[in-house]
């Protein structure tokens, strides 16, 4: 065990998550030719995830690229030490590239509660995605359009072990799937219609940005959260 928060627990083969982050969860797949990660959490949630990385035997220069859902403040916070550490590409929706890069303030919801005008610390993006396009990751890694929580915010589809990494557009707390935070969230019709989206996948498994993966056994509590929150 690292002593640096904890190590990293295995979800299916080739793919991971990092423990002991106080917000924003993150993922690594594991390929052949090296690693992706799935966001980056809070700012200094770093040093934790590269401690984890070595104690799981992998080198910072190990990870050939960072999957950005979307560019707030949990998600893209530890970014610039990472790209750094490990000399990853950054790969994200052209929606949020201008958001990761700080040259615009994150999108908020037009009217209501709604946080500071906020913008993150810069990092270059190296690619943008074109479409839903079929990633060369674990095999075929599919771009979900999701937005509605940011403009640009994707999910990411694994056919082949029916899985989906949500980003924030399903909240997983208390052992129950909510909405995301509405004050925090830019157009909450738009994000159900995502919902809705990600429904029709019939995956199994869903590694949320906030809360424990719920694993092979998703596809009924998502029937059951759809129809509570009004998408079906």
């Amino acid at each position: 065990m690292c002593h640096n928060g904890g190590a990293m627990e295995p979800i299916l083969p080739q793919i991971f998550t990092f423990t002991g982050l106080i917000a924003g969860r993150v993922y690594m797949l594991q390929d052949t030719d090296g690693l992706t990660l799935v966001d980056t959490s809070i700012a200094n949630a770093g040093d934790k995830i590269l401690a984890q990385l070595k104690a799981a035997g992998h080198e910072p220069a190990a990870v050939k690229r960072i999957l950005i859902t979307h560019g707030h403040p949990d998600h893209v916070g530890s970014l610039p030490q990472l790209k750094q550490a490990t000399g990853a590409e950054v790969w994200c929706h052209p929606l949020e590239k201008p958001i990761i890069q700080g040259e615009q303030s994150v999108v908020r919801r037009p009217s209501g509660f709604r946080p500071p005008d906020t913008k993150v610390k810069p990092t270059t993006v190296d690619r943008t995605f074109n479409g839903e396009e079929t990633l060369p990751i674990l095999g075929g890694l599919q771009i979900i359009n999701t937005p509605g929580h940011s403009p640009g915010h994707v999910s990411f589809w694994h056919p082949a072990s029916k899985l989906v990494i949500t980003g924030d557009a399903i909240f997983y707390l208390m052992n129950k799937m909510t909405l995301p935070l509405a004050f925090l969230t830019a157009d909450a019709e738009e994000n159900k219609r995502s919902i809705k989206k990600l429904l029709a996948l019939k995956a199994e498994t869903l590694l949320f940005g906030h809360g424990q993966p719920i694993v092979r056994t998703a596809a009924a509590p998502l029937q059951e959260f759809a129809q509570r929150v009004g998408v079906v």
